[in-house]
């Protein structure tokens, strides 16, 4: 028997991504020297920190970087660690919801826009398969692109997954005195998340609704190497 909506939002789930996997998203942007290193990846938390120095050095030795570039990849793989580690075993407020995700990147000579729903409910979901599916739907070759996107959804996921620990505390310290209190988080895209059961009947991770396939239509445009470079420049500009 489905509980009601009231149970879902008052009985909280503990943090954790809501894929299949729970990866850490890592990002990192380092530079020594005048020489830049800039890297995305997900990490499993449960994997030993002993193995974070072990990839800093063979990341160093493959990609011929200085050896101080050793302690600044660990110690930021290490401080993203830490940090998703401190949610671990705090509450976090779902309920039935999908949230707005947005993808807006360029990956080597490839521009991706494009906006759909997923459900923060299914703990089965796998950017990286809907990435593979969506790269092969919109005929994209290069094998950099579908890593890109699973990492962005994932990025979005963990903001999220914050916001919703944060929301939890909230409502713990306010809900004396209160009853039904309904929670509706913000999600990173500045939309109001929406109540799954309201709109959808399916428990599919990503909704495209078929009204919406006109306004929300995935973009990809391969830019040229004069392009590639502009957008370069800009971005080397902007502060880190």
């Amino acid at each position: 028997m489905k509980p009601h909506l009231a149970a879902a939002y008052r009985n909280p789930v503990k943090f954790r991504m809501p894929t299949a996997e729970n990866l850490v998203p890592i990002r990192l942007d380092i530079e020594i020297d005048g020489q830049r290193y800039k890297d995305a990846f997900t990490w499993n938390p449960s994997d030993p920190d002993s193995e974070i120095a072990v990839f800093a050095r063979k990341t160093a030795k493959d990609l011929k970087l200085p050896s101080g570039f050793v302690t600044q990849i660990a110690q930021s793989i290490q401080s993203q660690l830490t940090e998703f580690r401190s949610y671990e075993g705090q509450d976090m407020h779902v309920g039935e919801k999908i949230v707005p995700i947005k993808l807006d990147l360029r990956v080597n000579q490839t521009l991706i826009r494009d906006q759909f729903l997923w459900d923060l409910n299914n703990m089965e979901s796998d950017p990286e398969d809907f990435a593979k599916t969506f790269c092969s739907d919109m005929g994209i070759e290069d094998p950099e692109v579908g890593p890109a996107i699973a990492f962005a959804i994932r990025e979005q996921l963990y903001e999220i997954a914050v916001q919703n620990v944060t929301s939890a505390k909230e409502i713990k310290v306010n809900k004396k005195g209160r009853r039904g209190i309904e929670y509706i988080p913000i999600s990173k895209a500045g939309v109001t998340a929406v109540d799954l059961a309201k709109l959808f009947g399916s428990k599919s991770s990503v909704i495209r609704k078929r009204k919406d396939w006109d306004v929300f239509e995935p973009i990809v445009d391969i830019l040229s190497n004069e392009e590639v470079e502009a957008l370069e420049a800009k971005e080397d500009r902007i502060p880190r």
